[in-house]
């Protein structure tokens, strides 16, 4: 897949943890307790720069800190991976948007992922829709090629445990978070990628997530020319530790161009 053409991508990254952040509550591990800025994580999220437009990937319960944090005054869209509640939990902050900028959100996602948000959010869909709901704009995506104003993103279906999960191409950047498996006919979609990002929960294997060695493993097979590690427990280890071995971790608020 090419590039767009028409513009660099940029990505930053607002979110690099799990379901639960880091540090996690109650928890008084070393990471939990680290005093380095890059041991806090919020939920994994992202926002992509191209094509002169911004693009969210995924909204969870920190949206609105994240927001705050990086100064973002619009955004085009918000595609999301996967209906779980880190990745949609902060849909109700888009209404922020509709406010100052008085205008619908466009959101992508699969039918799952659109049947959560609307048992989740039920008054953003009724038909006495309630003044002060978010005002979004639904396209329900496949696993097919899809466009936002002239950005192509081409979807790479994954497998968290059993669940279907959507990865992003956009141009040469692959996006890839909460996949445990990535089938083999979905494999040509990536290859090629600049930028390479994949989810690597902890040093153990766990059922729904890829574990740091097989997101290594992943990397070597298809060779991006930089690969970057996100969706970090506190298990994995202090990120000045860590980084000292693989140089290629991710924290929050890092800047990646592509």
């Amino acid at each position: 897949m090419q590039n767009t053409g028409k513009s660099p991508i940029q990505i930053t990254f607002l979110g690099t943890g799990t379901s639960i952040g880091v540090p996690v509550i109650a928890c008084n591990c070393p990471v939990c307790k680290s005093p380095d800025a890059r041991d806090k994580r919020f939920r994994t999220s992202a926002i992509v720069r191209v094509d002169n437009q911004s693009i969210v990937i995924d909204c969870g319960p920190d949206f609105r800190f994240q927001m705050l944090k990086q100064n973002v005054e619009d955004i085009d869209a918000v595609i999301f991976t996967h209906e779980h509640r880190d990745h949609i939990a902060g849909l109700d902050d888009i209404r922020a948007f509709n406010y100052i900028l008085n205008k619908n959100i466009p959101i992508y996602g699969s039918k799952n992922v659109m049947e959560a948000i609307q048992t989740e959010f039920p008054y953003i869909f009724s038909e006495s829709r309630y003044f002060g709901a978010p005002q979004l704009t639904i396209h329900e995506i496949t696993n097919t090629p899809f466009t936002i104003g002239e950005t192509t993103i081409q979807p790479v279906q994954v497998m968290h445990n059993k669940l279907p999960v959507f990865g992003y191409r956009i141009g040469d950047l692959t996006y890839i978070t909460d996949a445990s498996l990535i089938p083999e006919s979905e494999k040509p979609k990536i290859t090629g990628s600049k930028v390479l990002v994949l989810n690597a929960l902890r040093n153990s294997k766990h059922i729904s997530h890829l574990s740091l060695g097989e997101a290594l493993d992943l990397i070597e097979e298809l060779k991006p020319e930089r690969a970057y590690l996100t969706h970090i427990s506190h298990f994995l280890g202090l990120h000045e530790e860590v980084e000292k071995k693989l140089r290629n971790l991710l924290h929050d608020n890092l800047i990646v161009d592509v």
